[in-house]
């Protein structure tokens, strides 16, 4: 796959998938990035005889759009429905506004006019606001806006706000649970994921099992220990039942089943969702030395986690692609929150030399 995912065109790289449609681990995805990096790739290419073909599916489109709809309800429909959607100029462009339209719903399209170079430019789950706005002014009863490769799923609810992934995430595990779907009693995200998600799964009983951040950690702590939904913060939603990765459409479409089925607003079946207020830093390091091993930075975090009690949450970690940290803090006073994340952002910067 050629993507630059939810970033500009300028961004775009090769993804490979494993055979199961699942993505790659890191070791073979390293393992590759070095034999392109060495050239030793071009001692092991085949011969022009010996390579394969490209194969055309002219109607894949459509098989996609069956498989979207096989997802839905089959005795639900959304006739009646005002949607607003944003393709952000990207994937689900064409079959996006169709499923929908299938389904029944009057769709008002945004970002549904890529050139090749507009593709997240200022518009799609990263810039819900132009969704939000739309929906206000065309009175619509939900938005949904989607990234450039249509993994990532913003929700807007009926009054122009916006649902993010964390929010989805304890939607759908209460719905699951619900019907008796749920599969291992726990929820998978990632440590970025809020606090507000963490208690609403400790309210219906569940467990939230946190990994590293990246789609891929989630998935693979759903594939190991048996679990059916899992996804991050970003709107990127994994239901195993259905799919091997997120796909945006279908996170919508489990969206607006939920809706339909219980004949409710989505602002009403939001409203329990408590998010804690949440304060991310970025400091520029020279050094990536373990955080662990850095006392002043350790007694920092202690102290702070002592002053927020189990009502919040610390974590410092480095970026995987910048030199860069990234400090992140939660609770429920959000002056205080803010000011702790600047103190530990300036005994950052003191400790590892950054700018």
């Amino acid at each position: 796959m050629i993507s630059a995912s939810h970033n500009p065109y300028l961004d775009n790289g090769i993804k490979f998938f494993s055979r199961d449609g699942f993505k790659l681990p890191d070791e073979i995805e390293t393992g590759i990035e070095s034999l392109v990096s060495s050239g030793e790739l071009a001692q092991q290419r085949a011969p022009a005889d010996a390579i394969g073909q490209a194969t055309r599916i002219e109607e894949a489109g459509g098989r996609y759009v069956v498989f979207l709809k096989k997802t839905f309800p089959r005795e639900l429909s959304l006739d009646g429905v005002r949607i607003v959607l944003d393709c952000a100029n990207g994937a689900a462009y064409r079959v996006g506004p169709t499923v929908l339209r299938e389904l029944g719903a009057e769709v008002f399209n945004l970002g549904v006019s890529p050139n090749g170079r507009n593709i997240n430019d200022g518009c799609g789950s990263l810039h819900p606001e132009l969704t939000a706005a739309r929906v206000r002014e065309v009175r619509a009863d939900v938005g949904i806006a989607l990234d450039g490769d249509a993994d990532r799923c913003v929700m807007i609810d009926e009054r122009g706000e916006t649902v993010d992934g964390d929010a989805l995430l304890a939607l759908f595990a209460a719905d699951l649970v619900e019907r008796g779907a749920l599969a291992g009693g726990a929820v998978v995200a990632t440590v970025m994921s809020n606090l507000g998600l963490e208690i609403a799964l400790e309210e219906l009983g569940l467990e939230l099992v946190r990994t590293q951040v990246g789609d891929r950690y989630v998935v693979e702590a759903m594939r190991n220990e048996g679990y059916n939904l899992g996804g991050e913060q970003s709107g990127h939603i994994v239901f195993l039942d259905h799919n091997t990765t997120g796909d945006g459409l279908l996170t919508a479409l489990q969206t607006l089943a939920i809706l339909r089925r219980k004949d409710r607003r989505l602002s009403e079946l939001t409203a329990g969702f408590q998010r804690f207020p949440q304060a991310l830093v970025n400091v520029s390091v020279a050094d990536k030395r373990p955080i662990e091993s850095i006392p002043e930075v350790v007694r920092a975090v202690r102290r702070i986690e002592e002053a927020l009690g189990r009502r919040g949450r610390v974590l410092v970690r480095y970026s995987g692609t910048e030199p860069k940290a990234r400090v992140m803090v939660e609770g429920e006073d959000e002056a205080a929150v803010s000011r702790y994340a600047a103190e530990l952002a300036e005994q950052l910067r003191r400790c590892l030399g950054g700018a």
